[in-house]
């Protein structure tokens, strides 16, 4: 149980730093040689984007947020299955993108789910991989606070 509760907490410990733009802490969770797939519904390239490296991919998730008013990602449901040091599992998340829209604050809202891959190091679990899967998307007026 209690490994099943580091990798939970790993991925709230992921949807805070990107909610934070904290790269370093975003590269920390990540082996040194993790990698971390796009879908082509994010990159716009028609086809999936792979990113290596925990430095190269915190910076990365940290500049496609940057722009942003603020984020928020939900983590919901995890199933997880571990093998020794290894794990994987699948993290079900709602991720909101708050933005200033022509007529106020918008929430392009999106569920999406990781499939992730852990190994356990020296420092504790880390993501040696992470695929992005979107499932649907949505586009709402918000108002954010002043």
């Amino acid at each position: 149980m209690a490994t099943g509760f580091a990798l939970t907490e790993l991925t709230a410990r992921y949807a805070r730093a990107v909610d934070r733009r904290e790269a370093a802490t975003l590269a920390a969770l990540f082996d040194p040689d993790a990698t971390f797939v796009l879908p082509p519904a994010l990159t716009g390239t028609g086809a999936a984007t792979e990113l290596r490296g925990s430095g190269v991919l915190a910076s990365a998730v940290v500049d496609a947020v940057s722009h942003l008013q603020s984020t928020r990602h939900v983590v919901h449901q995890q199933v997880i299955d571990v093998d020794g040091s290894t794990a994987s599992g699948e993290t079900y998340c709602t991720a909101h993108h708050v933005y200033a829209g022509r007529n106020g604050f918008r929430d392009n809202r999106i569920a999406l789910r990781y499939h992730d891959r852990y190994v356990l190091g020296d420092t504790g679990w880390q993501f040696s991989r992470r695929e992005l899967i979107v499932d649907f998307s949505e586009d709402l007026p918000v108002t954010v606070p002043d």
